[in-house]
Formats: C-alpha cells, structure tokens, sequence
C-alpha cells in the first residue's frame, strides 16, 4: 500500500462484500443517524433480516445506554471475524472513485486512508488534517470499545478538501464511464444509489499529484489571501461528518502505538473525500430538541443573554423558518417551537460568531441548571416542527452555515460548536460500504 506522508494519506485496500451478496442490506446509515427514532433502526432490522449486514458491524448510537450495550458491542467483534473466516469479504487493493445520489443530487468522492499522525480534534490545531467543530470527548468512550477490539473498520467519515478548481476528484468523474465498476446499487429507506469505481494506478497518480497541488504552502495561503509572509499551516482535509469517529480512530491509536509500532494498520483511518465545491454537497443545518423540559425556555432565554435577545411570537413554522434564514451575523436569529407555538429569537451583537454557537452556549447552561432531561441533534425542518408539537420538548430551528466560509473560518477562528451543519440530510448521510482491516 502505498503512503504518502507529505499529504498524510495512504492507497487503502479495503474489503467488499463478495458476489451474491444483497447490497441493499449490506449497506446501512451513519450509526449517529436517527438517534431519537428507534423505530426506523427497527425498520432496517425487519429489511436485513438476518442477512449478512453492515448492521451487524456496528452500534447504532439509538441504542447506547441499553442493558444489552456490551454484548452488542461483543457481538459486532464476532461477526467480523465471522465474516472473514466465512470469505463473505473480499480484498480490493486501489483508490475507489464513489457516487452518491440522493433527493436529486449527486455526490462525487474517493476513498483514502488518513494519517493519524497528522490530525487533530483539540481547540488551536495547526495539524494538515483538523476536525471543523468541537469534539466531546464523553462520547467517545462507546465508540472506542467497538474500535479496540474490531478487526475491520468501516467509516461513515466524510473529509472535505477545499478545492474551487475541481482538480482532484471531478478529474474521475469525467472518465467515469472508462473505470471499472465494483458496485452499484439502490440503497434501503429510500436513501437513493451509491456506486464505487475501481481507479488505475495512472489516474490515482494524478489525483495524489493535484492534491500536492492544493499542499502547497504558497498556493494555500494566496486562496485565502493571506500574505506570503503569514505563519498559517495548511488545512488539507477538513472533517465534515464523523468528527467524532475520526477522533475515536485517533484515542485508540494513541493508546497502543507505543506497543503496535508505527506500521500498524490502526495508524490510518478510511474515510471518504469530498470537493467543498462539489455542486451536489449541500450544508444543512442541525437543530436542537429538548426533552422533557422543567424550566420555562422563553424567560431562561433573555436571562441568559440579557437585553441584547429579543423574544417574538410567530403566526406560522413557514414565517418563523423564513425569518431565521435571512438573519445576519450582527443580528443572529433561530426558531423555538414548543407546544406547537412558535417564535422567533434574536441576539443583537452576540459573541459567538454563529447562531449555533450562541444557541448552544445556552442549551449547555440550561441543562446543566436541570431545565431538561436531555438534548438531541435532529435533522430537517419536519422532524423538528414536529418534536416542537409537544410541550415537554422545546425545539430550536437554526439556519445554515455558509459552506464557501468553512475552511477560512476554521483557520482563523478554530474550531466550529459542536454540530454545526450538516453534509445534507439524514437520508444522505454516508452508508457503510467498504470496510479494512485495523488489526
């Protein structure tokens, strides 16, 4: 496998299913996706049916905190190990080119392993490869119980490159029709159609030797237009979704490298690559529900920011959802529905940068006052209008990050609050697919 360090990357061999296999069961969503809907991991569950599954090789974050946790995750260990042993998996040495289409767009990506060595999820990071938003560490704790014993790894880590004149991967793209197709199929729950194309040796040279182009410390700093004289490092790769995975891959490597050496396979983590500027990736916001609310939200609101947050009833979700959206920095506004009501809240000159970041300063404040019994990150306007139908929760609508500022923003400000956009919405959320060996 070939690696290199100057890019911190790695051409993976990873392993998919064998022929014959159902890859319309094989493949499943995010396991931090559809966290407060249990019914639609009951759904996937009905579909697999005992099939070989993606399902059996990961823990669904629906489920953690169940008496059952450790023997699903015990279960998970075996099933791996299951699945080699029966030959259900099969090697595949090479960069892979991957499509994504889902609620009329079109995703292109490559499937590359990172250096764990070269990245970072802690606040002030200058590493070549950073996590975007703040990672909380309480949560890794069940995501590195399943790493530290599995042999497989099989991510649904989505990594950005900024790269405005589409060198890297919309250089596949246009010889798509020529590459080798290793699958292609529709995807369960109405989730749209994932491809993945082999990519010769000749081509996956010309991709590493754009992405030295992007490395390029002068040609970094001239495409945020910092003087040649600035100090800044290069950000190559961003994390845009599975932040906190990426973060697990790094605690268990930094917890057996003094002992596995640094050839072990568990230094690299596979993820997918995505181009900022593919025109099918859209930022969507994460919104914000409480559960079983004790406080009263609409006074905590402007006690917490004071006289600078204003507090407006809204006649509809739709007037409420529009007003939100044509906010500006020095005027921040997002939505609370609670009881079906709806109202606007807005923040005069406020210290966080976004409104996420405002909003979940207070979130943070109030639940730490016992305001609510917990706190969940839902995806799309319907979800959240209709969590915020009921009047033990609250349910705070946010607009969308601007995704042409991520980079510069990270740069310059740090890290992004936690969960603060999203790559589209939870059905366009990455499936497992390909999988690699870690121990």
């Amino acid at each position: 496998m070939k690696t290199y360090p100057a890019l911190g990357v790695q051409i993976p061999q990873v392993y998919l299913p064998k022929n014959g296999i159902d890859l319309t069961k094989w493949s499943v969503i995010a396991c931090d996706q559809f966290t407060s809907q249990p019914e639609y991991w009951q759904e996937v569950e009905r579909l697999v049916n005992g099939n070989p599954s993606t399902l059996h090789l990961i823990l669904p974050e629906a489920y953690l905190g169940r008496a059952d946790q450790q023997m699903r995750i015990q279960r998970i260990h075996a099933t791996m190990r299951a699945y080699l042993d029966q030959g259900l998996l099969e090697p595949h040495e090479g960069l892979i080119y991957v499509e994504r289409t889902a609620l009329g767009r079109t995703r292109h990506g490559i499937m590359l392993s990172l250096d764990l060595e070269q990245y970072e999820f802690r606040p002030g990071s200058s590493a070549l490869i950073r996590a975007t938003e703040e990672t909380i560490v309480e949560r890794l704790h069940p995501r590195v119980q399943v790493r530290e014993g599995a042999l497989l790894e099989l991510p649904h880590i989505l990594v950005l490159i900024d790269d405005p004149q589409k060198m890297v991967i919309e250089s596949l793209t246009a010889r798509r029709d020529t590459l080798p197709r290793l699958y292609d199929f529709d995807l369960m729950l109405g989730s749209g159609h994932l491809s993945g194309y082999a990519v010769p040796e000749a081509l996956t040279e010309q991709v590493i030797a754009a992405l030295q182009h992007l490395a390029r410390p002068q040609d970094f700093l001239a495409k945020y237009n910092f003087p040649p004289s600035a100090q800044e490092a290069v950000l190559l790769f961003a994390v845009g979704d599975g932040n906190h995975s990426l973060a697990t891959a790094k605690a268990v490597w930094e917890k057996i490298k003094s002992r596995a050496g640094m050839n072990h396979p568990a230094r690299y983590a596979l993820v997918e690559v995505e181009n900022l500027h593919d025109d099918g990736l859209v930022f969507e916001p994460i919104h914000r529900v409480l559960f079983d609310v004790k406080g009263d939200v609409l006074a905590a609101l402007p006690a917490y920011f004071g006289s600078s947050c204003t507090c407006t009833s809204i006649s509809s979700a739709d007037e409420m959802a529009s007003l939100v959206e044509t906010a500006s920095p020095a005027r921040q506004r997002f939505g609370l529905i609670q009881g079906g009501r709806c109202h606007l809240i807005e923040i005069e000159a406020p210290a966080s940068h976004l409104a996420v970041g405002s909003l979940q300063n207070f979130l943070d404040d109030f639940l730490a006052r016992g305001g609510a019994a917990k706190i969940d990150y839902v995806h799309g306007a319907e979800v959240v209008m209709r969590f915020g139908d009921s009047p033990t929760n609250a349910a705070f609508y946010l607009p969308a990050l601007e995704k042409s500022e991520l980079f510069k923003t990270v740069i310059l400000d740090g890290l992004l609050p936690r969960k603060a956009f999203s790559m589209g919405e939870a059905v366009e959320k990455r499936f497992y697919m390909e999988a690699r060996r870690i121990a």
